[in-house]
């Protein structure tokens, strides 16, 4: 029964994240207004439209470069900020290389209005709906329609307004920077796909595109409506809807485990080691020799140990070996005949363990001498009584 309850309490909890999830989402399919997207506040339209008017088309992807010169670049509402390099490559692509750059956003971004000195109101929420056209700007465009409510442009005598609200609010200017020409729009909208066929919405597009001319290439800054490597922080991914899903995923995993985690029984206490004499290693590696059939490795082993120990007696380096077979040859050669006669006996021992133990013994003989401090006293046969 109590693990019936934490799946029900786990499921609840799941629904209860995926309806929040739901209610939480944005409403509007495309928030950023990204050429990928053909949802109202998407801008697909304005890639296809550029495209039926023959002008070549690319999206900006992967990593950011500019686009190529005497073209036009929209810039809708970047989601993942601008560096103070990238802002630069812009404005010295549409000082010196003549771009025209669009640059539609709600609350901009930093570096780019630094870099071309956009000037926008602290506070949003300003009624807006439709722009009335300054006369003689834009050709053909009288008035947008757009959003409910934008971040007023403050211009500079050298930006031009296009449109205005009809409070007398800034919504859009033109500005000439060297060769090139930026215009800035705080409502994105007017261009979105939903609202390209109201009043003279579309007229201003085709306006935007043919200013560069009539077979211009047209960019779409879609590098930026994704994450960079400055994107790469909590509150940055969490923003995001994957991010915010994999969040919740990790909440979900965390409660369920709290609910169902429990122990199989009671904790065993772990035996405490004994340290294990050196003999026990020994003879635990030589049956593991023995029992593997080792015993060309085994051999080994006893005479390269017989070698080293003669080496440490007679000051010998031991490797390379033949040279240490040279040196000992001429250092102490009896030494050195009774070193090979035992590996020779220890090599060639063809029959069973006791030879095999026989052989060893000699060789370990003629490695570890004995010294005669250290040998055994015979007893002495007892005296005759006289």
């Amino acid at each position: 029964m109590r693990g019936a309850r934490g799946w029900i309490v786990a499921g609840a909890l799941a629904a209860l994240i995926a309806a929040a999830a739901y209610v939480a989402q944005p409403h509007n399919g495309s928030p950023e207004h990204s050429s990928n997207s053909d949802a109202a506040n998407g801008t697909s339209a304005v890639l296809l439209f550029a495209r039926a008017m023959g002008h070549p088309t690319s999206q900006i992807t992967g990593s950011f470069t500019a686009p190529a010169a005497s073209s036009v670049m929209f810039v809708f509402s970047p989601t993942s900020p601008y560096t103070g390099d990238e802002a630069a490559r812009i404005h010295d692509w549409v000082r010196g290389r003549g771009g025209i750059l669009v640059y539609a956003s709600e609350q901009g971004d930093a570096e780019l209005d630094q870099a071309f000195g956009v000037r926008r109101a602290s506070a949003g929420g300003f009624g807006a709906g439709t722009y009335a056209s300054t006369p003689g700007v834009i050709a053909g465009v009288a008035t947008v329609v757009g959003g409910d409510s934008i971040y007023p442009l403050d211009p500079s005598a050298a930006q031009v307004t296009v449109l205005r609200t009809f409070e007398g609010l800034v919504a859009g200017y033109i500005q000439r920077i060297g060769t090139g020409e930026v215009v800035v729009l705080a409502d994105p909208l007017v261009l979105c796909n939903g609202y390209l066929e109201k009043l003279d919405n579309g007229r201003l597009l085709a306006d935007l595109l043919g200013t560069a001319g009539p077979a211009a290439p047209v960019a779409f800054d879609e590098y930026h409506h994704g994450l960079t490597l400055s994107d790469f922080s909590p509150q940055a991914w969490v923003l995001t809807p994957w991010g915010a899903a994999l969040l919740w995923l990790l909440v979900a995993v965390f409660a369920g485990l709290l609910l169902r985690g429990r122990g199989f029984g009671p904790r065993i206490p772990r035996p405490a080691e004994a340290a294990r004499a050196d003999v026990e290693w020994a003879v635990a590696l030589g049956e593991l020799l023995r029992r593997s059939g080792a015993r060309a490795v085994t051999l080994g082993l006893l005479a390269t140990a017989s070698e080293r120990a003669v080496a440490a007696r007679t000051g010998l380096p031991l490797h390379p070996r033949e040279r240490f077979w040279n040196a000992l040859w001429i250092r102490a050669p009896e030494l050195a005949g009774e070193l090979a006669e035992a590996e020779h006996a220890l090599y060639g021992s063809a029959g069973g363990d006791a030879e095999l133990l026989k052989a060893a013994q000699r060789l370990h003989h003629v490695a570890y001498p004995v010294s005669p401090e250290r040998r055994p006293l015979r007893p002495s046969a007892p005296k005759e009584a006289k």
